[in-house]
């Protein structure tokens, strides 16, 4: 085992550790400064491992009362007050602090597996609760699975989802569900696709011009918006089914889904986040029908579990009309620091709906250690963003918490049936309207006056935000590569 030796560099701000064969040990560096006596983590590679470095300053050095040379070397054998700890002492204080560090990690873990069990059993017991069951298994879940669970699905033959605006056989699939899919038909409910954004995260496989919404990205046989189309059609009817797009994704979005009539097709100038698309959709169907609710669900997320799907859906539809604004909390399966989550309040207690409850806070994406906590307290969900609600109650919190943009989307669905003065107030007032998220515009203020709730779900949920999450998604046999089409070329 080579020696080590602890150097002061000349400003005296740090000391080092290191072995007299660097090459192949590592250095450890310890940072002097008062201010920045704190407890530090940082990862080293040591002998083919990564070890978590936990070390407070204060309790591993005690700076020297004169400055000595830059040459000086400690001695590390000094007991005198002022002389740092030995060697021994400094490397049994990281190895505990390891070992600690190693011990929390191993809980978490266990923690996180308990969740995910009780999270599977909860799912199952909704599922038998279910008279008659209302849809067969999802037609995702030969390939869908949690990211954090073990293993993947038997591979089998895929075709390239590299799908071109013409030529792929995907687009032309009838967009109508299977004979097998059996109908909960909400009377009065809408359901709206926002249908945005460019993807940049899984470029070039999306592009501005082609986002990921209109790809075959799991191999499926259907694209995403098709995926969509098709869970969301039990729950309404054809012409209660609305999309919300892009005027360049229009042209697509109709060949994809012929069945969507055209006049439920409202196409954006430019992109202006949630707040302004839902507000378009909620503008326009409560002047064609005041006592609509409306359901938003974007159009590129991935969803398995038919059965608990729909049966959160009708719940938070029954809780949206008694007017508040709903938002569906899915049960997070680990401690994502990419999701935004909903702390759970009390329970509602409305005749026919147990399950809905208050949402007491929105919380923003959170660091490991919160989100951490977060499940492990039980009182969290993912906020998945989508949202049930009256369109004429979703106007009216607009109208409080976001008035410029409330009265803009007012003028436009006043002209919306008319083509002509449409295309002129789009091009006049749409450029003005503030570019803001559902959640900041409304949804978080509203919770602070107790008038959002939400309905706890266990179906499967992700948003395919990167490649990291879809080859998740992707079929391969164990510890194999996943390639996302044809591996043979």
């Amino acid at each position: 085992m080579s020696s080590l030796r602890v150097d002061v560099k000349p400003n005296r701000r740090t000391a080092r550790v290191r072995s007299w064969r660097p090459t192949t040990e590592p250095e450890y560096e310890f940072d002097l400064l008062p201010e920045r006596r704190a407890a530090t983590r940082r990862y080293l590679a040591y002998k083919g491992q990564v070890l978590p470095w936990l070390i407070l300053a204060t309790a591993l050095y005690s700076p020297p009362a004169r400055s000595p040379p830059p040459s000086t070397r400690l001695n590390m054998a000094s007991k005198t007050p002022n002389a740092p700890l030995g060697i021994e002492e400094m490397f049994q204080q990281i190895m505990i602090g390891m070992q600690k560090s190693n011990q929390e990690v191993s809980e978490l873990r266990n923690e996180c597996a308990e969740l995910r069990q009780a999270n599977a059993a909860l799912e199952k017991q909704v599922r038998e609760s279910l008279t008659g069951g209302l849809a067969p298994p999802s037609r995702q879940g030969s390939f869908f699975h949690s990211p954090t669970v073990p293993g993947s699905p038997i591979a089998r033959p895929t075709r390239s989802p590299f799908l071109a605006p013409t030529g792929a056989p995907s687009l032309y699939v009838p967009s109508t569900p299977s004979q097998e899919t059996k109908s909960l038909e909400c009377p009065g409910f809408w359901a709206v696709v926002p249908a945005g954004g460019a993807g940049t995260r899984l470029w070039p496989l999306s592009r501005e011009s082609y986002p990921k919404f209109f790809l075959d990205v799991t191999l499926s046989g259907r694209s995403l918006i098709q995926s969509t189309w098709d869970r969301l059609l039990p729950l309404t009817t054809p012409e209660r089914l609305m999309v919300v797009t892009g005027q360049i994704h229009a042209p697509t979005v109709q060949v994809q889904l012929p069945d969507l009539d055209s006049s439920n097709l409202l196409a954006e100038p430019s992109p202006k986040e949630s707040a302004a698309a839902i507000g378009l959709a909620a503008a326009v169907l409560a002047r064609r029908d005041p006592d609509a609710v409306l359901g938003s669900f974007a159009a590129d997320h991935m969803i398995s579990g038919a059965d608990a799907f729909m049966a959160a859906v009708t719940e938070a539809v029954a809780t949206a009309r008694h007017d508040y604004l709903v938002t569906i909390g899915i049960a997070p399966s680990h401690p994502s620091t990419g999701f935004g989550y909903v702390r759970l309040g009390r329970q509602l207690n409305l005749p026919g709906i147990p399950n809905s409850r208050i949402v007491s806070q929105f919380k923003e994406k959170p660091d490991a250690r919160t989100a951490a906590a977060y499940i492990t307290s039980g009182n969290y969900r993912w906020n998945a963003g989508m949202f049930v609600v009256k369109a004429k109650v979703l106007m009216a919190l607009y109208a409080e918490y976001c008035p410029e943009l409330a009265e803009g989307l007012e003028k436009i669905a006043e002209v919306w049936e008319d083509q002509a003065l449409r295309e002129k107030a789009l091009a006049e007032i749409w450029p003005t309207l503030p570019k803001i998220a559902i959640d900041n515009a409304v949804a978080e203020p509203a919770a602070l006056t107790g008038r959002v709730a939400t309905v706890p779900a266990t179906f499967g949920w992700d948003d395919v935000g990167d490649f990291a999450s879809l080859s998740d998604l992707l079929p391969a046999e164990h510890s194999q590569t996943r390639i996302l089409g044809d591996g043979n070329l």
